[in-house]
């Protein structure tokens, strides 16, 4: 109220405002319904969920990251969860519903302190406390892994997949995927491994069983020989990659063409003819007997082409044709003219090949093949996308366990070291920080818990046993969801990489103590839009 007892008005007419705990609530409501949304696909035995857009398209998953994104999420913290989804998603790869999960449960234990009076402020800072320790205790229960060991990045890769589609055919794809990302993988200087997973190209064509799913260390070409005159393979082919139109360039600016005797029109085909003979002439000098081409062909530069005997496809994707110069070696020209041996590349050979119903190019036998091409097969459409989801997922816990060198158990095993080393931690420190630790550590536990659930046993029963196990000394200890018992998981190769679990406690713990940190929530309402009268003019003041 002002002077005068009259109100002073601040925020638009409609604008919603909701402060302290109130909306700390709120937010929390909203987080934690997120992690809900998710939380029965954790795990070998989690289920499945079919999303269905506003235009009735359908996805069917339990790929953390997809869930979230294709979910129609409004209420801002909500929105905060998928972000937290997102960015495991970009770091790692896998693990996004396990983060999220560890997010939800943070925010979950930090209503109880706050119902008890503790401030927001004191939960968040020993939050950060725990977090502090957890990479630590991570870091020390961690093992090595090296580039060469095929047999430990298998695993890493079929531990990936268990809980995909895919999970008959785990062996096979695994195979596959150490394969690829092997390929494509640089090393620095320094010693460092790194791998571009950009290099790693999928096609997805329904129709088959999943296991006629192929990789070529190379790239296939969604495009085929602009005529049928083509040769359909070619052997020990030089290519020539070309991001100019084989065809006559019409004048910049508006030009007209008189022609006053019939030969005068025959000369003029004529040049045109050898503009584009020549064209194709110096290709063939050069050696080239297979091109791409960024752009456009003229229907005589095909028939010039086809006479030569050279493989020529048009209208190439930009993509492709920078993973056909990282594969092949040749340079991608911008003029036709300057082409030169020099500029070729090789592979050992460019074959035209039918894949339901459609022609595709495959470029195999490359000198340095940094790319990787997978064929991915699935019964109908919606098993190919999933398909294809678990081998992104699969390939990018490959990578970052070579990058890293580093990797820890699964089945909630270093979850429950986690929270039994916080729980020791929480009593050498001081003050209120020490309740917001152990509600961490608790909180941690959240993974067995819906392991277990998912699995159709009872969570309190196998987190007590796991908690007896660990207490002994049993480090590697967690939840066998098929045989429903506590077992060394490092035994049964239930392992992943360790940025999953450093990557998933960092970004939960930063998305909860974002969330507790606001006190007050102020959701402005959108104007109606403004309607103009008849004599009105957009743009013009009265």
């Amino acid at each position: 109220m002002g002077m005068g007892n009259a109100p002073v008005i601040i925020l638009r007419e409609g604008t919603k405002r909701s402060k302290g705990k109130d909306a700390q609530f709120n937010n929390i409501a909203a987080a934690t319904a997120i992690a809900d949304a998710v939380r029965s696909s954790l795990g070998p035995r989690g289920m499945d969920k079919m999303l269905v857009d506003s235009m009735g398209d359908v996805v069917i998953t339990n790929d953390g990251v997809t869930i979230l994104k294709e979910m129609d999420v409004q209420h801002p913290a909500a929105k905060m969860l998928v972000e937290v989804a997102k960015t495991q998603d970009a770091e790692v790869g896998d693990g996004t519903t396990t983060s999220v999960i560890i997010s939800g449960e943070l925010l979950k234990k930090a209503t109880d302190l706050i119902d008890a009076n503790v401030h927001p402020t004191i939960i968040t800072a020993g939050y950060r406390l725990a977090n502090e320790k957890a990479q630590e205790i991570l870091k020390g229960i961690s093992k090595k892994v090296t580039i060469d060991d095929d047999e430990l990045l298998m695993k890493i890769a079929q531990v990936s997949m268990i809980s995909k589609q895919v999970s008959a055919y785990k062996e096979f794809f695994a195979k596959m995927v150490v394969d690829a990302v092997k390929t494509i993988v640089d090393k620095s200087e320094d010693g460092k491994y790194t791998a571009d997973l950009k290099n790693i190209q999928t096609v997805k064509k329904a129709g088959a069983s999943m296991e006629k799913s192929e990789m070529v260390k190379g790239l296939i070409i969604d495009k085929e020989p602009v005529s049928d005159a083509m040769p359909k393979k070619i052997k020990d082919a030089k290519i020539a990659l070309i991001d100019a139109a084989f065809e006559v360039k019409k004048t910049e600016m508006e030009a007209k063409i008189q022609i006053t005797d019939p030969s005068q029109l025959s000369a003029f085909i004529k040049e045109e003819e050898k503009m584009l003979k020549d064209m194709v002439d110096k290709v063939k000098k050069a050696g080239a007997n297979v091109v791409f081409c960024q752009k456009g062909i003229d229907d005589l530069a095909q028939h010039f082409f086809a006479k030569e005997g050279i493989y020529a496809c048009r209208r190439v994707k930009k993509s492709d044709m920078e993973r056909l110069g990282r594969s092949t070696g040749a340079s991608i020209l911008n003029k036709i003219s300057e082409i030169s041996p020099e500029d070729l590349g090789y592979a050992e050979s460019v074959e035209l090949r039918r894949v339901e119903e459609e022609d595709m190019t495959f470029v195999t036998g490359c000198k340095e093949p940094k790319t990787v091409s997978i064929l991915v097969r699935g019964g109908t459409q919606h098993v190919a996308d999933e398909v294809e989801r678990s081998l992104v997922d699969a390939w990018s816990v490959v990578r970052v366990s070579i990058e890293d060198g580093m990797i820890v158990t699964g089945g909630g095993s270093t979850a429950m070291e986690i929270a039994m080393g916080l729980r020791d931690y929480a009593q050498s420190v001081g003050g209120r920080e020490q309740i917001a630790i152990e509600a961490f550590a608790s909180a941690m536990e959240i993974i067995p818990t819906t392991l277990s659930d998912n699995a159709g046993l009872d969570p309190i029963d196998m987190v007590i046993e796991m908690r007896k196990q660990h207490k002994a000394g049993s480090v590697y200890a967690g939840l066998n969801p098929f045989s429903g018992k506590i077992e060394d998981m490092m035994a049964l190769d239930v392992i992943e990489p360790y940025r999953i679990g450093r990557q998933a406690i960092n970004s939960a713990t930063d998305a909860a103590v974002m969330i507790l940190r606001i006190d007050d929530v102020i959701a402005s309402k959108s104007g109606p839009t403004p309607q103009m009268g008849p004599g009105d003019m957009p743009g013009l003041d009265d």
